[in-house]
């Protein structure tokens, strides 16, 4: 990974740990710098703006940045194409978070995980020393506030991949794991 990609990262790891409206929020941002509405920003007002959010980037890192997703060479950063590879990996999560609630209420519970996973086949199930509800409520219990209430909202569950998607270089990676993982 080379010193833009370690930079674009740490960007979306800080985006992605706001939370679900990390993105969103970041957008009005950037929409607020761009002061011609041009829907692109300079390498000036992209350099004031992330050092607003607390990333402060060195010269040859912003020119970097911007020659990165700069696709037409005007010499600014395109906010649409940017703020879209953001959302590759709040998608993916939101793709996963569907699949597990079967019910479709926003909460995900073990009534929902019964309808997507067994877990007959744990080996503490099969031993006698847990039930199989007790090992979806284990599973459950992973994404979950410290609350650990049983019932995981969409908002949980993305404050859970935050963590993992600040881990992973590239979106493409991030977005593999996810499809893998959760067989999207």
């Amino acid at each position: 990974m080379d010193a833009v990609d370690t930079t674009m990262e740490k960007l979306r790891a800080q985006c992605l740990s706001r939370g679900a409206s990390g993105i969103q929020g970041v957008a009005r941002f950037f929409r607020r710098l761009d002061r011609d509405g041009s829907r692109s920003l300079d390498v000036g007002e992209l350099q004031r703006g992330l050092a607003e959010l607390g990333l402060v980037l060195d010269a040859a890192e912003m020119e970097g940045v911007c020659r990165r997703w700069d696709r037409d060479g005007s010499g600014t950063l395109d906010l649409e194409e940017f703020l879209r590879a953001l959302r590759a990996r709040e998608a993916v999560v939101a793709a996963a978070f569907a699949k597990l609630d079967r019910s479709g209420d926003g909460v995900v519970t073990v009534d929902d995980l019964r309808g997507v996973y067994s877990g007959r086949t744990h080996p503490k199930v099969r031993s006698g020393e847990w039930t199989e509800e007790q090992v979806l409520r284990h599973f459950l219990d992973n994404f979950d506030s410290s609350e650990k209430d049983g019932q995981v909202t969409l908002a949980e569950f993305q404050d859970y991949y935050s963590g993992v998607s600040a881990s992973m270089d590239t979106d493409e990676e991030f977005v593999a794991m996810m499809t893998s993982a959760w067989r999207l």
